[in-house]
């Protein structure tokens, strides 16, 4: 069969086709995503930077079928050669971002001007931001009553598992990945069943299993007791820190195994709360049942408020997105010089030479869990 228009379309097609519009239309950018779910944050990103001069387009690849596994290393593939000022890629870092070139495709993320990351491993680690937690709650329950302090848990947890996370992101910098995994550091850090009120307890209870872990491996990986320092002070520089871990581990197991049993749980709690305030405070049945019934239908599903949780916004992780793509419209959309004296007032030209195609070393800051 042969190849679609749109399956050939480049940087270099979209910024004729850019030319051949009105001075006066908006210059468009397209930016490819990896799946639907990516869509609503990229555009979240994106949205604010727009002005009268240019805008944004968040699309899919049209060969959507590619990316059913690997979903982002097939983006790159078909992306290769073909992004450019006019069409950018976004994707989750996952560990492309900490093993730090390790791989061709951590290569192409961190050098590429066109490809911009997460910081974080996936958009679910931003939708569970500790600080915003509470907040999804009081949507989820219309009960503001504070009683399980997400931020302290979700800090506690990280600082357990730091460690650990360490060696893992060690192994993947070294031939020897295969052999402590990401799912073997993920079954280690399994927390089970939440319980609100033996928390502490489960807490305690991975603290005893990562100490295990890292027992056997520092027996059995000297070599890498003697990188632990280095790979510690490099994660550290990216902006990885005991309290933030949580934010670079695998996205699905945070959301699905450690936030969401915990959201749940709350809610529930808070939920019960309510109601009985209701039926507490009710002067006879019928109004009883009116208010109940009005309550249960206002209350919303945990796991889909927090895929609509925009509390990262205020996230540093997420202010670091925003200066990547900052300097990618004041390095290749900054206007003409005659445009920035004329009405346009816009910013000076973007700097020559090397130094304009480099991508902003800055690292994140700490993210979450002050």
């Amino acid at each position: 069969m042969g190849r679609r228009l749109k399956d050939s379309i480049t940087s270099d097609y979209l910024s004729a086709a850019n030319r051949l519009n009105s001075r006066q239309a908006r210059h468009r950018i397209v930016a490819y995503v990896e799946s639907y779910d990516d869509v609503f944050f990229w555009r979240t990103v994106l949205s604010s930077f727009e002005t009268d001069r240019y805008y944004f387009q968040v699309m899919l690849p049209s060969r959507s079928r590619q990316l059913n596994r690997g979903k982002k290393a097939a983006l790159m593939r078909l992306m290769t050669d073909r992004v450019g000022s006019d069409m950018i890629a976004c994707v989750d870092a996952d560990y492309d971002y900490l093993i730090q070139k390790a791989t061709p495709t951590s290569q192409q993320i961190i050098d590429s001007p066109y490809v911009f990351h997460t910081y974080a491993y996936a958009i679910e680690n931003l939708q569970c931001y500790a600080p915003s937690l509470h907040d999804v709650c009081v949507a989820v329950t219309l009960n503001d009553h504070h009683i399980f302090d997400f931020n302290g848990y979700l800090r506690s947890f990280s600082e357990i598992i730091f460690p650990l996370f360490v060696w893992n992101v060690w192994f993947y910098r070294t031939p020897h990945y295969g052999e402590f995994t990401m799912s073997d550091f993920l079954s280690v850090i399994e927390m089970g069943n939440f319980s609100a009120v033996h928390a502490q307890d489960m807490l305690a209870r991975l603290s005893h299993k990562v100490d295990r872990r890292l027992d056997a491996l520092r027996r059995n990986y000297p070599e890498g007791v003697k990188a632990y320092p280095k790979v510690e002070a490099s994660l550290r520089s990216l902006g990885v820190t005991p309290q933030t871990t949580y934010l670079y581990i695998q996205g699905h197991h945070l959301f699905d195994r450690v936030v969401s049993p915990a959201m749940t749980r709350i809610c529930t709690q808070l939920i019960h709360e309510r109601e009985n305030e209701i039926s507490r405070d009710s002067m006879h049945s019928t109004q009883r049942r009116n208010e109940l019934s009005c309550y249960s239908h206002s209350v919303e599903d945990v796991e889909a408020m927090l895929k609509k949780n925009m509390g990262y916004v205020l996230s540093d992780v997420f202010a670091h997105i925003r200066a990547d793509v900052q300097h990618f419209l004041d390095t290749y959309h900054a206007p003409a010089p005659a445009e920035a004296t004329g009405e346009t007032g816009a910013t000076a030209e973007p700097p020559a030479g090397p130094a304009a195609l480099a991508p902003d070393p800055t690292p994140p800051a700490t993210a979450a869990g002050e």
